[in-house]
């Protein structure tokens, strides 16, 4: 595949105002999304655009607008909606495209467009090359008549479907009453929808991180700063702490004594239950190569598999679609359950989760630990340019920790495709041996990286 100029592992991103993350070229994105998914149809076409609560969303939602009402698209604004919400809409809507602007777990200052198709799954590699293909054509090809022009409208009543949808997909004969939850929206997508959704199925909702001033979103809350959904779990003595990012994409759980679990225990959880009651489908679970080992081992135990691709959900949403699964996620917390969403949703997964609890009738604490995670390190190399992972040197350090390990754990190292970092991470039963190779391969990595 030729190199990708604006397109990452997931849609495009970067610092808001600086390339590729300008109006320029979310107006570039509008016009060739909107040419490339305009069909030959005599009828109107549709996209609809949801965001997080970024201040640099003011800007790019606007620019995409242009965009698509110029090619003659309408366009349909949710508003503030999480990356799943918009998934479903598209759906919902019969629309031909949906977008999202936010940049995730990223800092406000940093700010990204995802794509879906008219099915609601996140488009595919080839489909993205096409649209930057047409991005780099002129401006001024394949434009609307003045007649034409797409027609721009917001949907009112967005979060209450998305609220009624994600309801549905709690088990109808349990309820949420009894239980004392706290629910960190990270000042973002799901500041309005996700308490919501728990108070209406019974819950005492205990709500931080619902109070976004277009720079706070992510800062010092939700899932990549889990100590607020902690504290407060404690402040309140709340029975379960949910943290969502900032689209809402990914969750962790927190349990009544303030301890942090991750999606490989959540993946294990949900596996587990829906296995006794026969709703697991395609015979494991699809995770990334991050998913520790303990995971792998807990499913084998359980004659299931875990199927393994690389870092994004929409690779694992791929595999999944591929060998009928309907479970798959990312150790960081991004839940996808096909029988529900065609993306990662947050809420939906702390919803099964929180199922669990209620059936089981037990706490957090004795459900959180499924498996005993084997030890396991992740450092981040951050680098200015250059390709430090191509030199040779860093191979030779990376093939000798691999001949360490011997079999007995595993090693990753990879570019981020959201960040400038090299993460290079090892894993295995000897947490010396894990710590040793992990510093090789760091300090090989920062050399080439000089």
């Amino acid at each position: 595949m030729s190199k990708r100029a604006y397109f990452g592992t997931d849609g495009i991103r970067g610092e808001a105002n600086s390339h590729p993350m300008t109006a320029e070229v979310a107006l570039r994105v509008g016009l060739a999304a909107g040419k490339l998914f305009m069909s030959q149809a005599d009828r109107r076409h549709l996209v609809v655009i949801g965001k997080d609560t970024r201040l640099s969303g003011y800007m790019v939602e606007p620019a995409l607008v242009a965009g698509f009402a110029s090619v003659g698209m309408d366009v349909r604004l949710l508003g503030p909606m999480p990356t799943p919400g918009v998934a479903m809409m598209t759906r919902s809507l019969r629309a031909d495209l949906g977008v999202m602007i936010s940049a995730s777990h990223n800092p406000y200052t940093d700010n990204g467009v995802k794509l879906f198709g008219p099915d609601g799954y996140k488009l595919s590699d080839e489909r993205e090359m096409e649209i930057e293909a047409l991005m780099g054509a002129g401006l001024a090809e394949g434009l609307a008549p003045a007649t034409e022009l797409g027609r721009v409208a917001r949907v009112d009543d967005s979060q209450a479907r998305y609220v009624e949808i994600a309801k549905a997909t709690f088990p109808r004969r349990l309820s949420l009453s009894g239980l004392r939850i706290v629910i960190d929206c990270a000042n973002g997508a799901a500041y309005k929808v996700a308490p919501v959704v728990l108070y209406e199925l019974g819950a005492e909702v205990i709500k931080i991180g619902v109070n976004p001033d277009g720079t706070n979103i992510n800062e010092d809350c939700g899932s990549t700063h889990p100590e607020a959904v902690a504290r407060a779990v404690k402040e309140f003595r709340a029975d379960v702490g949910i943290a969502l990012d900032g689209d809402a994409d990914r969750l962790v759980i927190c349990d009544e004594k303030g301890h942090i679990v991750d999606g490989d225990q959540i993946m294990a959880l949900i596996a587990d239950y829906w296995t006794k009651r026969g709703r697991l489908s395609g015979g494991g679970v699809v995770a990334t190569v991050m998913s520790n080992l303990g995971l792998e081992r807990f499913l084998a135990a359980r004659d299931l598999k875990l199927e393994r691709t690389k870092v994004g959900d929409r690779y694992v949403m791929a595999r999944m679609r591929e060998g009928g699964f309907n479970l798959g996620g990312e150790q960081s917390g991004h839940m996808i359950l096909s029988d529900f969403s065609t993306t990662g949703d947050g809420l939906l997964a702390a919803l099964q989760v929180l199922a669990v609890m209620k059936a089981s009738d037990k706490p957090m604490s004795e459900l959180a630990r499924q498996f005993e995670p084997v030890p396991q390190l992740l450092q981040n190399v951050r680098f200015a340019g250059g390709k430090p992972l191509e030199s040779d040197a860093v191979k030779g350090v990376i093939a000798k920790a691999e001949e360490r390990l011997n079999g007995s754990g595993r090693i990753v190292v990879r570019a981020s495709g959201t960040e400038p970092l090299i993460r290079v991470m090892a894993e295995g039963d000897d947490e010396k041996l894990v710590n040793e190779v992990v510093k090789d391969i760091v300090g090989a990595v920062k050399k080439a990286a000089a």
